[in-house]
């Protein structure tokens, strides 16, 4: 198969970002009190990791002129 690079793009990134989708619903899945106890804090540690990654990657997305070093 002579896949574009377009193609391939699409490709996985469909397959990466519906894992995860999953994986996002799974941690809502701890939510249950009747099942899990948990803090405020904890909640916030959960919520800064996903915000701060999600940041990352979405910069690296957005970002049109990468940074060079300089003297």
């Amino acid at each position: 198969m002579n896949e574009t690079r377009q193609e391939k793009f699409k490709r996985l990134a469909s397959q990466r970002t519906n894992a995860t989708l999953d994986k996002l619903r799974l941690i809502g899945n701890l939510s249950n009190k009747s099942n899990y106890d948990y803090s405020d804090a904890d909640i916030k540690k959960i919520f800064n990791a996903i915000d701060t990654q999600l940041k990352g990657v979405k910069s690296k997305f957005l970002s049109k002129n990468r940074q060079e070093f300089k003297l």
